[in-house]
């Protein structure tokens, strides 16, 4: 994996504040340290018992609490008073048997949904976070990572060891059989992303966010959510929310019951798939996804894949590499036969590979490639063909195919003052033999013979002729 990260769940703990060793009523401070703090998170503690008075002399001591002001509606609701504690003549005492941590999530979901006002709160700068001259009571110490409860009220000092961890995430993208950190693509093909949350137990205000760059488009109806065989079950395990305002594509928010139920560190799978689209790049940057998850009042370290596609130039020229224009080609993903690319021609000189939307449009007919100085964009790494569907006039057309290769980067040309240079995929054409006028040049010559024998011909007969009349002459 690119990005190895181990952060760390949400973190809440109930505590009970200890008296110190004094006569009753008497006035006492107190102090809560938190080792093995998670640098960075934020710590706040409330009070929501007040100490009243302590015995010490009652076997390990007797306690009085009453409920602090802000938290009489809270201890007094119908799920927590008889649940978790008893009230009598407003005096607050623990229940037997009830459940710690469930009533420390309760309470840290009350302080935060009615803005309690705090008794102290601290980043961890170190591996320990000290509050310090405190008034003796019942706390909750409420931080981003979980659910810790110590529930020892016989000392005024009390001592919380961390041992939650952030959660974590990591974002990969599928080539071929494989889940990696970048991938290849053409124009129009499906994308398959996944997001593997390291779930915390005691988790809280899990929320994934997910952003796609332009060139990529979502399928909301692909989104699965797993944790390991089981599939979660949407709007009651989590939400989904495509308006998300904070530029992200697509929200998952965990409910509060679902991430209740996680007692182990557990990996819950996210995956989705989109389309690469007409407004992919073909620079080095690629079309990113990057997600991040909210967990408690904190975010992870944000994650990110790329995808790539490519372009190459197409350079058409005479046997002294000056451009020539006239010729057409098609594109092809095998030197014989093969399947044609279906081409969108974007502007004069640019071709980009259809998206499937386009393709889909009734009458649709992939464009020639017009040669040239051109570029073809949109093309997953591979072997190409190119085929010459037509030569410029006076020019032989192409025999075969012409062998387009790439491999992790795009093939651009360099053309200076209408000559190509170098780079990019180079095509010469040639011209053909000067043909013969008709009749050929054979036959001229045959006339030509033909005159000369005529004329020797007919020199011979008046040659003959004459003769013949000088004989005649001198015989007589």
């Amino acid at each position: 994996m690119k990005y190895a990260k181990k952060i760390f769940s949400a973190f809440l703990t109930l505590v009970m504040m200890l008296t110190m060793s004094v006569p009753a009523f008497a006035a006492g401070k107190g102090t809560i340290t938190i080792n093995n703090a998670i640098e960075g998170q934020t710590y706040t503690i409330y009070r929501i018992l007040e100490l009243e008075s302590y015995n010490p002399t009652e076997g390990s001591g007797a306690y009085a609490y009453k409920v602090a002001s802000d938290w009489e509606t809270f201890i007094n609701s119908p799920d927590i008073k008889d649940v978790y504690v008893t009230v009598e003549n407003d005096y607050v005492n623990w229940k037997s048997g009830a459940d710690a941590a469930a009533f420390a999530k309760a309470a840290q979901k009350y302080a935060v949904d009615n803005n309690i006002i705090n008794q102290g709160c601290e980043t961890a700068a170190a591996a320990t976070v000290t509050f310090e001259n405190l008034d003796l009571g019942y706390y909750l110490v409420d931080s981003t990572l979980g659910t810790l409860c110590s529930l020892d009220t016989t000392n005024p000092t009390v001592v919380i060891e961390e041992k939650n961890q952030v959660p974590s995430i990591d974002k990969t993208v599928k080539a071929g059989d494989n889940w990696v950190n970048e991938n290849n693509a053409s124009v129009g093909d499906t994308v398959e992303f996944k997001t593997v949350i390291e779930a915390q137990p005691n988790a809280e205000n899990y929320v994934l966010h997910d952003s796609m760059s332009e060139g990529l488009s979502l399928d909301t109806n692909s989104i699965v959510v797993k944790a390991g065989d089981i599939t979660l079950t949407k709007d009651t395990d989590y939400t989904v929310s495509t308006s998300c305002g904070d530029d992200c594509d697509f929200e998952i928010t965990f409910t509060q019951t679902y991430l209740d139920k996680i007692s182990a560190p557990t990996d819950i799978e996210v995956t989705y798939s989109a389309a690469l689209n007409e407004n992919a790049v073909t620079s080095t940057d690629g079309n990113t996804n990057t997600a991040k998850l909210d967990y408690g009042n904190k975010t992870t370290v944000e994650d990110t894949t790329k995808t790539f596609t490519y372009e190459f130039d197409l350079v058409k020229t005479k046997n002294d590499n000056t451009l020539l224009t006239g010729a057409k080609f098609k594109l092809y993903d095998a030197e014989t036969g093969g399947n044609e690319i279906a081409l969108v021609k974007q502007a004069d000189g640019t071709y980009r590979v259809a998206t499937v939307g386009e393709k889909n449009v009734a009458g649709f007919v992939g464009a020639e490639i017009e040669a040239g100085n051109v570029t073809i964009k949109g093309l997953a790494a591979g072997t190409y063909w190119l085929e010459e569907t037509e030569a410029p006039n006076g020019y032989n057309k192409l025999g075969g195919r012409t062998k387009v290769e790439i491999t992790d980067a795009n093939l651009k040309a360099a053309v200076t003052s209408n000559t190509w240079t170098q780079g990019g995929v180079h095509v010469i054409n040639q011209t053909g033999p000067e043909m013969p006028n008709t009749g050929g040049i054979g036959t001229t010559i045959f006339y030509a013979f033909g005159s000369i024998l005529l004329i020797g011909a007919t020199v011979l007969l008046i040659t003959k002729s004459r003769m013949d009349d000088v004989g005649e002459e001198n015989g007589n």
